[in-house]
């Protein structure tokens, strides 16, 4: 598999990576432990170097099962969580209630908590998960420099932090990446956050490359998601590609990109994935997973796709796709 740096920072990926959200029981619908385990591991055989999970998937449980699934080969992989998104831990009922919260002493005590569920002494690259608006974005970067001082992490990062929040990180820590959503029917982070990043030797790590889930090819205009599934209504941060008012129009353009697709040898994961590395800026591009078929088919997506083939694409979900997050519109953070 190819690999691609983090800007100039030194880290090197897998331009794939093993998206870990849904391993966290309670926000992708149900599936089985051993087989998302399995997948990891079929990942990492195919060539793939980067895992990603947080903290707050499932609440815990997906760094659990993302410790399980990198027994024994921790040591050769990138291993990328993230903090300062607090739950309530006491009550079950009330978990799905979080909250950003980027209190200095609080996440250095929860980088603990991710260490001895991930079964490791230290973490490659962690990431302030949101933005918490409610304190200087200085301080959960200086703690995360006592972190790299301590030796529990290597690398620091944000995720869906915008141009200015960015800005204000860098003058505490080195940051080396902005996780932000990135697919086919999202391109919002072109306008500003992709420039940022490139003019700062960083680089993207793309999250929801499948459009979390719409660029399967699995789903029909009927498609319907369990109690315990964060898709349920539609929401997908701050567009609705899925909902009511739109899934229908969006399924049929997938319908389309099979066609595409299957036209060049490829599935839609694999054209799906491979959109997204077409963009220069991105360092890697995540796919989640939960059985070992799911991830070897991602695996696929890592090809070099034409300009042609990119405009293609694009001219079409533009004219036919609804609800679709364009460069200049607002992010959510």
């Amino acid at each position: 598999m190819r690999k691609r740096m983090f800007g100039n920072s030194g880290l090197e990926t897998s331009v794939i990576g093993y998206g870990g959200w849904p391993m966290g029981r309670g926000m992708y619908g149900d599936f089985d432990d051993d087989e998302a385990i399995r997948a990891a591991r079929a990942s990492y055989e195919e060539g793939v170097t980067l895992f990603d999970t947080a903290a707050v998937y499932g609440w815990g449980y997906g760094e659990n099962l993302m410790g399980k699934a990198l027994k024994g080969i921790r040591e050769n992989v990138v291993l990328v969580t993230k903090g300062a998104r607090e739950w309530v831990r006491d009550n079950p009922d009330r978990r799905s209630a979080t909250v950003s919260d980027s209190d200095p002493k609080r996440l250095l005590t929860s980088i603990d908590e991710s260490l001895k569920r991930l079964q490791t002494d230290y973490i490659d690259l962690f990431l302030i998960h949101w933005p918490d608006h409610n304190r200087a974005f200085s301080e959960p970067m200086d703690a995360l420099e006592k972190a790299k001082a301590a030796g529990k992490i290597r690398y620091t990062g944000v995720s869906n932090f915008s141009v200015e929040m960015m800005a204000e990180s860098r003058d505490s820590s080195p940051i080396v990446t902005n996780q932000i959503g990135y697919h086919i029917f999202d391109r919002r982070p072109e306008a500003e956050v992709m420039p940022f990043v490139k003019e700062n030797g960083m680089g993207i790590m793309a999250y929801g490359s499948l459009s979390h889930g719409l660029l399967t090819g699995t789903w029909d205009a009927d498609k319907t998601f369990s109690e315990d599934d964060w898709r349920r209504g539609g929401a997908n941060f701050g567009i609705n590609s899925w909902g009511p008012e739109n899934l229908a129009a969006n399924v049929a353009v997938v319908e389309k990109l099979k066609v595409i697709a299957a036209d060049h040898g490829k599935t839609i994961p694999q054209l799906a994935i491979a959109w997204v590395l077409a963009n220069e800026t991105v360092s890697v591009a995540l796919a989640g997973s939960v059985t070992p078929g799911e991830a070897t088919d991602n695996i696929g997506g890592d090809w070099e796709m034409s300009p042609e083939l990119k405009n293609e694409i694009d001219d079409l979900v533009i004219s036919e796709g609804s609800g679709v997050g364009m460069p200049g519109m607002e992010i959510a953070t």
